[in-house]
């Protein structure tokens, strides 16, 4: 089963969720509401999951085997890195304004 499609939606509530992922498999799989979240021991992916009644939270959807939760789990975290790098980089470049348009002042 191949991962063809990652998309990440940021999440700027400054706590330790980042962001939320859709995760597509083989074009035609696709699994929604997994999280990127922020912990002490480094970032990681939570599965897709619902409250039950007793106030636990039970995962919706998750791989059946550690070898390819670990294999999600670098490719999305990955990609999130990737995101970031972009938007730093926008970010850093003076020579365009907000809305990514080249910005008509001069440089020295």
């Amino acid at each position: 089963m191949e991962i063809t499609d990652i998309r990440i939606k940021k999440v700027s509530t400054g706590g330790k969720l980042k962001a939320y992922v859709t995760v597509t498999f083989d074009d035609c799989f696709v699994v929604h509401n997994l999280k990127i979240i922020s912990g002490k021991a480094g970032t990681f992916i939570a599965m897709p999951s619902r409250k039950t009644k007793t106030g636990e939270y039970k995962d919706i959807a998750h791989p059946i085997n550690s070898e390819f939760r670990h294999r999600i789990q670098n490719e999305i975290i990955g990609e999130y890195d990737k995101v970031q790098d972009e938007i730093e980089s926008v970010e850093e470049d003076d020579s365009f304004d907000s809305d990514g348009v080249e910005s008509d002042h001069q440089q020295e």
